[in-house]
């Protein structure tokens, strides 16, 4: 094994930058290429094909089959032009990866054995028929009952990747319940939008609809393929599971905006030509905080659609590393002791004739709807603050919330100092007044040739899990290898479900003869009183916030399995029935699929760990053991005994550290196997997770500590596993 992994080492050091050609001189001239836009639709269909599909999309009405038919021949014909010889719905299962069954466009032209064509109805574009017994229902089905349907959700372009036509669908079970994130998600922005509407209408009637924006970043680890290779624990967890600290990792914050390695920047280049033929607008990339680790971002989108190019640009993402001899880490602490990797999603409002609710206005009625939309979601965030958080901890994320960089584990929003002081003022008034909020402040350096700059109305807050960043939300807390439809689901269903307290709560003190702008005011200085326990702009890090949340009830509950719980609480239910994205029966499926990954990763991390000490480490250390035990004998054989004992004294402390660290390891694998078989036998998955956690877990470090001193000791030469330092640090 050492043979492997100094050939691995030797072989990064060995490979240079692949070259990467643009596909055309313009991004222009080829973004979009491979996806059935407006843009290409106008070439294939006609203009009333185009229309009606328009209208369907944005009423959301049903597809008539005559309609679904004409589209259908307009995707094929484009598909097969650009070389596509299958079709495909693409879904996305409870599994944060997206799924998807080939087939070919051939059938044949006439009786069975006659000449195929090609062919693609609009009955196969609307409806598929995958094997649904292969996917988590969380008991909703029987394994034996293995009908699922996917349909076609025309708001998200089809695509084309390789040789197959992808068709962006919803995933439901025979009996109707969604097994997938799309379908509620699309429920809870048609719920965001007519809440919104129906606020927004207070101070502008025109406005008919209301979109969710969502612009995440993507942080992500590139290694060397080769050191892959080598450690198993990378390649079946995505983690490493044990390995000491480099003497240098992040420390000095070097790596951070720094010149991006050579390799790498052939990596970004590539992603970013490959994205754009997806119509994927990646703007900005860059070297994060860790070694070895990098981002990139795209500009926003609706929510919808932005989900899917997430989902999409990281399934590129892992073909390209191939081609560039890495492998792509998304895992969301793939090393102990430096950064995880996260992925913030920036969610923000917006209507149809251009106002950005979350957005400073230049007038004191906008100012009002700006205020009024602010503090809705706080409220909103404060009421739910544990069901936000449940809807984004993982085994995975469980690692990253409340370390190095990450935010904690406790949902607090941050506001920044202005935003504070605004609604600190009105909630001491005692009657409506103009509200001034400044856009950008003007901050002067006086230094020659520097030009004068411009000052957000909030700085930045990098513990907090919910900022406010001038004109969004960042939701901070989302973990880099998650699907976002989790999140956004759960954000876009409790601000529409406040939403509509809200205008309920204003409509009823405007019936008993308010003024409209008095009863908004009126009901915001409520919430704003209200909401405040769930505003924090200090260092969500420190031992202090977390005794304060306490005292202020926010849930500060760091069990994964618990955690999960706040889906199901009478609250949640009644919560996502009365917004009409989520019923009973789902919630409580989506919480046993939740518990049993839970488990699951738990314990293919504890078999890899108990595989990795003693088949790997502890023969090495043996193996050293030996040699010092040999040296010792020989130095007894050449020199005196008090001279030999002298010169052997550090050999003969090695030699018995490696062995109480051998028998700690052993004990302690021994014990987590029991606790394993133990958990095993428990039917709830609910209470097979908590023992996972409670029982299985714990043993994780203490073996971990022990390796890793070993790993100090032993001989570099013996040692089988890549070290951190050459994970970390071979580009």
């Amino acid at each position: 094994m050492s043979n492997l992994r100094f050939k691995a080492v030797e072989e990064a050091y060995k490979k240079k930058a692949a070259a990467v050609s643009a596909p055309a001189a313009l991004t222009s001239d080829y973004y979009g290429r491979y996806v059935f836009n407006r843009e290409q639709m106008t070439k294939y269909l006609s203009k009333a094909t185009i229309k009606a599909l328009a209208t369907a999309i944005e009423k959301g009405d049903t597809l008539d089959l005559e309609l679904a038919n004409q589209v259908a021949a307009g995707m094929k014909t484009w598909a097969l032009e650009r070389g596509a010889t299958h079709y495909t719905h693409w879904f996305q299962p409870l599994t944060d990866t997206t799924a998807e069954k080939h087939d070919s466009f051939i059938e044949y032209g006439g009786e069975p054995g006659s000449p195929v064509i090609e062919e693609f109805s609009g009955k196969l574009l609307v409806q598929a028929e995958p094997d649904a017994s292969s996917f988590p229902s969380g008991g909703i089905r029987s394994t034996f009952e293995a009908r699922g349907y996917t349909a076609w959700d025309p708001s998200s372009p089809a695509f084309i990747v390789d040789d197959t036509l992808c068709i962006p669908t919803i995933f439901i079970s025979y009996t109707g319940e969604a097994l997938d994130y799309k379908a509620p998600l699309l429920k809870a922005l048609k719920a965001i939008d007519k809440a919104a509407v129906d606020v927004v209408n207070y101070f502008d009637k025109s406005v008919k609809k209301v979109y969710s924006y969502l612009g995440w970043e993507q942080e992500y680890f590139l290694i060397d393929d080769g050191l892959y290779a080598t450690r198993p624990d990378l390649m079946l967890t995505g983690r490493t599971l044990i390995g000491h600290d480099s003497a240098k990792d992040q420390q000095l914050e070097d790596h951070y905006f720094g010149s991006i390695p050579t390799r790498v920047q052939a990596y970004m280049k590539d992603i970013e030509f490959e994205g754009y033929k997806y119509g994927i607008p990646i703007k900005t990339r860059h070297n994060e905080v860790a070694p070895n680790q990098f981002e990139l971002a795209p500009i926003f989108g609706e929510t919808n659609l932005s989900i899917d190019q997430n989902l999409l640009i990281m399934s590129i993402m892992k073909k390209v590393a191939r081609r560039h001899g890495f492998r792509l880490l998304l895992h969301e602490k793939p090393f102990a002791g430096i950064n995880g990797s996260g992925k913030h999603n920036n969610w923000s409002l917006g209507t149809d004739n251009g106002i950005g609710l979350l957005t400073p206005g230049k007038t004191p009625e906008e100012n009002l709807l700006f205020i009024t939309f602010v503090v809705n979601t706080l409220v909103a965030i404060w009421k739910n603050n544990a069901l936000l958080k449940a809807s984004i901890m993982t085994a995975q994320n469980a690692h990253r919330l409340g370390a190095n960089e990450a935010p904690p584990a406790i949902v607090s929003v941050f506001l920044g100092e202005q935003l504070t002081e605004v609604l600190d003022k009105i909630e001491k008034s005692d009657k409506t007044e103009a509200i001034e909020i400044d856009d950008k402040k003007k901050l002067s350096l006086e230094i020659g040739s520097i030009p004068n700059m411009f000052l957000d109305n909030t700085d930045r807050n990098r513990t907090s899990p919910f900022a406010f960043t001038g004109n969004r939300f960042e939701f901070r807390a989302v973990g880099s290898s998650a699907n976002c439809g989790s999140g956004m689901i759960t954000l876009n269903s409790i601000v529409a479900a406040q939403l509509i307290e809200f205008k309920e709560t204003v409509d009823a003190k405007i019936k008993k003869g308010a003024k409209e702008e008095d009863a908004i005011f009126e009901v915001l200085k409520d919430y704003i009183k209200k909401s405040k326990p769930i505003r924090f702009e200090g260092n969500g890090y420190s031992e202090e916030w977390k005794k304060e949340a306490a005292k202020r009830k926010l849930d500060c509950e760091t069990s994964v399995p618990l955690i999960i719980d706040a889906n199901t609480t009478e609250e949640a239910i009644k919560l996502f029935e009365s917004v009409g994205v989520l019923t009973k029966t789902e919630l409580e499926s989506r919480n046993e699929v939740k518990w049993e990954i839970y488990t699951k990763k738990i314990q293919i991390e504890a078999r890899v760990l108990g595989d990795l000490v003693l088949n790997h480490i502890i023969p090495v250390a043996t193996k050293y053991q030996s040699a010092l035990l040999d040296n010792v004998y020989k130095l007894y054989q050449v020199y005196a005994k008090e001279k030999a004992s002298e010169l052997g004294a550090l050999d003969k402390g090695i030699i018995e550290e490696i062995s109480e660290r051998i028998a700690v390891i052993k004990h302690r694998v021994e014990d987590m196997i029991e606790a394993r078989k133990v958990a095993n036998k428990i039917e709830s998955e609910r209470e097979k997770a908590i023992a996972y956690h409670d029982k299985v877990l714990p043993f994780f470090d203490e073996i971990r500590y022990q390796v890793d001193k070993l790993e100090l000791i032993v001989d570099d030469e013996l040692w089988p596993l890549p070290k951190y330092r050459e994970l970390l640090f071979l580009r």
